[in-house]
């Protein structure tokens, strides 16, 4: 029989997290403070799994069934009978302790405490509930239902137990799993945030347009999407709170900031979620 899984966050993350745990047959309760933003996550899963038919990934009649499986909760009180929540809450350290530290006292003690965080210290999130143990980090890439990834990250504390269930679960969400050592940034960020942040200063410093810095990595490197594309897409503001996490932890100038990707978060131009960014999205 499986278990139940609680989400909390309705966002990009969040919702393509439930799409996938529905999916796989988990009944999925889903949390968030905001409530137009839990009926938006609803109707963008139907979306998403709409394409999917169309794709030749599911079936049409999967879709109610999947729906289904997913219940809106109003109250964090209602996660109470989760063997795991998946936390998906904003990139911001102080929100994710405070919903941790909330979860601990609604949660059985066998329950596991998973976080999507793709750069804060899975430790130090763990130190501040009464089950270190059972905290794990848990980073699924994006658009969820697409990508294969899920980084998994042990905090110093983290049991053997924890991590092979969340090892197991990954897998039978339909990923594949890497392992990385808790260190800011852990695999894909460290490696990734830099490469965009090199891209900007390309930009800042005015080798090449927009357009040509994206078209070079894109056909050059074969990447998927351009870094300038791909920073669009992650938020501008993600993608600087990552830098701080890791200059802030490494001091190594290497990590500094774009003083261009500070300019445009401090302009709200944060990428395709306020519709503009390095593209103009609302066209």
């Amino acid at each position: 029989m499986k278990f139940k899984i609680g989400i909390i966050g309705s966002g990009q993350m969040g919702t393509g997290i439930s799409h996938v745990c529905a999916l796989a047959g988990y009944e999925t309760k889903i949390y968030d403070v905001i409530d137009i933003q839990l009926k938006n996550s609803i109707e963008t899963t139907k979306n998403n799994l709409m394409r999917q038919v169309k794709k030749g990934i599911i079936k049409e009649e999967q879709i109610d069934e999947v729906l289904n499986r997913i219940k809106i909760v109003n109250t964090m009180d209602a996660l109470s009978d989760v063997k795991i929540v998946i936390e998906a809450a904003s990139e911001k350290e102080d929100i994710k302790i405070d919903v941790f530290k909330r979860l601990d006292k609604i949660l059985p003690a066998d329950s596991i405490l998973a976080t999507n965080t793709s750069s804060i210290s899975i430790t130090k999130i763990a130190s501040t509930t009464m089950r270190p143990e059972k905290v794990i980090g848990m980073h699924f890439m994006n658009p969820v239902p697409v990508m294969k990834l899920v980084e998994i990250i042990r905090g110093l504390a983290t049991d053997e137990a924890t991590f092979s269930f969340v090892v197991d679960l990954a897998k039978d969400l339909g990923k594949e799993v890497s392992v990385s050592k808790d260190y800011p940034g852990f695999i894909a960020n460290r490696i990734l945030i830099p490469m965009i942040n090199e891209a900007i200063f390309a930009y800042y410093e005015g080798i090449g347009t927009v357009e040509d810095i994206d078209k070079t990595m894109m056909l050059g490197a074969n990447h998927p999407m351009g870094p300038l594309t791909l920073a669009d897409f992650i938020g501008l503001d993600t993608v600087l709170y990552v830098l701080e996490v890791l200059y802030n932890n490494f001091r190594d100038p290497k990590f500094r900031p774009c003083p261009l990707l500070i300019k445009m978060v401090e302009a709200g131009y944060l990428g395709k979620k306020s519709g503009k960014g390095f593209y103009n999205y609302k066209k």
